[in-house]
This record gives C-alpha cells, sequence and structure tokens, in this order.
C-alpha cells in the first residue's frame, strides 16, 4: 500500500522548470578559476622587432610623432627642442602633439601636466615616469 501512495504522488508532484543556474551549485574554485594576467611594457605600432619601453625606444617614438606633424621643423627636431620656439608649435599645435603621445601610449596626461611639457625630453620623461604608458 505504501508503495502505491509513493507512485501516486510522484505522478501528481507538478514538474517545475529549473530556477537555477548550473554554475551556482559548482563549487567556487571551478567557477571562480583566477588567470594570471602577465603585462609587458610595450607600446603598438609595429615598430621594429624591439617593443620595450626603453629610454631610447620611448625617445624614438615621441620622435617619429613629431615627424608625423606637418608644421613641425624637421631640421631643428631634437630632444631638447621646444615646442614653440624651435619646433614652431602654437598651443593648440601642442596639444595635439600631447594627444598624439596619449594615443600612442595608452595613458591620459592630466591637463595641469600637459601644460607642464614644453620639449620633447619633457615628454620623454613623463611617459618614462608613467608606469602604466604602454599598457594595453
Amino acid at each position: 500500500m505504501f508503495s502505491r501512495f509513493a507512485i501516486r504522488s510522484l505522478r501528481a508532484a507538478p514538474v517545475t522548470p529549473r530556477t537555477f543556474s548550473l554554475l551556482a551549485t559548482r563549487p567556487a574554485s571551478v567557477v571562480a578559476r583566477p588567470s594570471t594576467l602577465l603585462f609587458a611594457r610595450s607600446y603598438a605600432g609595429g615598430h621594429g622587432p624591439d617593443l620595450s619601453l626603453t629610454k631610447e625606444n620611448i625617445e624614438r617614438r615621441i620622435l617619429d610623432i613629431f615627424r608625423t606633424f606637418d608644421k613641425v621643423n624637421q631640421d631643428k627636431l631634437n630632444l631638447d627642442s621646444s615646442f614653440t620656439e624651435d619646433l614652431g608649435l602654437d598651443s593648440l599645435d601642442a596639444v595635439e602633439v600631447i594627444m598624439a603621445i596619449e594615443e600612442d601610449f595608452f595613458i591620459e596626461i592630466p591637463d595641469a601636466e600637459a601644460d607642464e611639457i614644453r620639449t620633447v625630453r619633457q615628454a620623454v620623461d613623463y611617459i618614462i615616469n608613467t608606469p602604466e604608458a604602454g599598457l594595453h
């Protein structure tokens, strides 16, 4: 008699859809496997095989950025060149150069700090002293 009762109750039990995720039933160690992220300081753009952010590569990269601007006096372009006095850039041009540096090194330079960058060497030094530069 008991077995008939059990069978009848199973037949009468409504079937409810699953309302929980399979992920929720697994142990946390299975669901959340931490992955190790390794960051290497490099910059994009395919500028040769050596993509590390060494001082020499930063200098070369920033000089390359200046070479792309038509208004820059190429004859006076060197690390000690002043944006305005030597290279002939006005304040708007200098902002465009800073924006190009930000884009190439994947950083954002605060306006107050960008206003202090007036020479190519200062731009290089800023990138050298910015740990997140080149990480993407």
